[in-house]
């Protein structure tokens, strides 16, 4: 295949995939969460996402589990509390969150941690009557991140 008829060929998967987004087409929380993706995901990263990974079905997999950016986008949105899910077996190759769960857990009072066996590095967010809001998976995030997003998302508890 020559680069003009693979350039061609990429326009028309773009343009087909943007024909599925248009059409309304969304993947479910549940299917998003085994894709890797969650409801928090805005569709401006998805297009940011795309400029680095050149796998279009992957791309496409992100378009169908984000959210329209707007004025009231996902940056609003706060809540009660946040579970970290995790499979203790598997902390040996996240260090990043090993070392958040010792050292920096404790700043954070309505974080709790949860061993699920077999269960991928994850944050589930919580709305005020402690029930499971969104999920989002944080399988290469850093201690600073896990940290910024906790600090913007959750509210800090209040003094009765």
């Amino acid at each position: 295949m020559g680069l003009a008829a693979a350039v061609a060929l990429t326009a028309a998967i773009l343009i087909g995939v943007q024909a599925v987004i248009t059409a309304g087409e969304q993947t479910s929380t549940r299917e998003c969460e085994d894709l890797g993706f969650s409801g928090l995901a805005l569709c401006s990263d998805c297009h940011a996402f795309s400029e680095y990974v050149k796998d279009q079905e992957l791309v496409s997999d992100c378009l169908k589990c984000c959210t329209e950016d707007s004025d009231n986008d996902m940056s609003k949105i706060t809540y009660s509390g946040a579970i970290l899910e995790v499979c203790m077996r598997k902390l040996v190759f996240y260090p990043e969150i090993v070392g958040f769960i010792e050292e920096e857990k404790e700043q954070f009072p309505s974080f709790k941690v949860q061993y699920v066996f077999n269960s991928p590095p994850k944050l589930i967010m919580l709305d005020e009557d402690g029930q499971q809001k969104d999920t989002v998976r944080i399988d290469n995030w850093k201690r600073e991140h896990m940290r910024q997003f906790l600090r913007e998302k959750v509210k800090p508890i209040s003094p009765k």
